[in-house]
């Protein structure tokens, strides 16, 4: 599946030290899955659950599924071993947590350089401190330069903001507005996917859907999940509408019309259309198909 068009529309945390969950997850209806050695992993468990990431990675079962590591830190006693794990499982990718300057991603990249990780093992970058919200458009300008060239997306962790920053939570969460909004702008500007943060209570879940919708409009590819009830809901409302799949299929047909060849602007049902909308369009319907693929597969 093409990494331009591969469909992140729910991404699940999975605890590496819960070997239940991790085989459960090859079950679910997630896009990809964040089996994490970091947050959800207490420190006395950290080295079994790096054995069963790795073991689960490398022995597969998990279909279209993404797969994603997220290790320590490089400055705590299990970043490095983490990393090093994870090159040997060879994941979709590594995400790196607590990326503050462009610098953090250069230090990974350069160190999975060194450990020879294969070329599709990509990183991802956890946005949740202050300074990254400061720093993330040079963030995401590392994957232009050499040791930042396998970034692949951002990830916002909307609880540690929250915990750093002393914003509290609240409908709509209007204090982090301008996070959100900056950080896609920083993706976009390089070519990256975003993924939203977490919503926190299993119980509300017309809460869960709404801030969904928002982050959807905002711009955001997908939203990090916390539990499976939440997949169905996420799925549901980041996929392309059919109304407009169907106008994208419409926008591509027109195009491909021998009269409106190496036409900037066309006419459709009266609207103006231009080339922007074709590329969109375009999109729309290779998410379309990837989802429908996958969920065939």
């Amino acid at each position: 599946m093409s990494e331009l068009f591969r469909p992140r529309r729910s991404v699940l945390y999975m605890p590496g030290s819960n070997a239940r969950a991790l085989e459960k997850a090859k079950t679910l209806d997630a896009d990809a899955l964040i089996l994490d050695l970091e947050d959800a992993v207490a420190p006395e468990e950290k080295d079994l659950a790096r054995e069963q990431v790795v073991e689960a990675v490398k022995s597969g079962g998990y279909g279209a599924r993404e797969l994603i590591i997220r290790v320590n830190p490089a400055g705590t006693p299990w970043g490095a071993a983490d990393l090093e794990a994870a090159t040997e499982a060879g994941p979709d990718a590594v995400l790196v947590p607590k990326v503050n300057t462009a610098a953090d991603i250069h230090q990974v990249g350069r160190r999975l350089a060194e450990l020879h990780a294969d070329a599709h093992v990509r990183m991802w970058a956890m946005m949740e401190t202050p300074l990254a919200m400061l720093n993330a458009g040079e963030i995401a300008a590392a994957a232009a330069s050499q040791y930042g060239r396998r970034l692949a997306a951002l990830v916002m962790g909307t609880n540690d903001l929250a915990k750093d920053s002393r914003a509290r939570f609240v409908a709509g969460r209007q204090p982090m507005l301008g996070w959100l909004s900056t950080s896609v702008l920083a993706a976009r500007s390089y070519g990256l996917d975003i993924i939203d943060g977490v919503f926190n209570d299993l119980d509300d879940m017309d809460g869960f859907e709404a801030e969904c919708v928002q982050g959807r409009d905002f711009g955001m590819d997908g939203k990090t999940l916390i539990h499976p009830r939440q997949l169905g809901p996420c799925n549901a409302v980041f996929a392309p509408p059919e109304e407009d799949i169907a106008w994208s299929r419409k926008v591509i047909a027109a195009f491909e019309e021998p009269e409106n060849e190496g036409k900037g602007v066309i006419k459709i049902g009266g609207k103006m259309v231009e080339l922007l909308h074709l590329e969109m369009a375009r999109r729309t319907v290779h998410i379309a198909e990837a989802i429908a693929a996958k969920s065939a597969g």
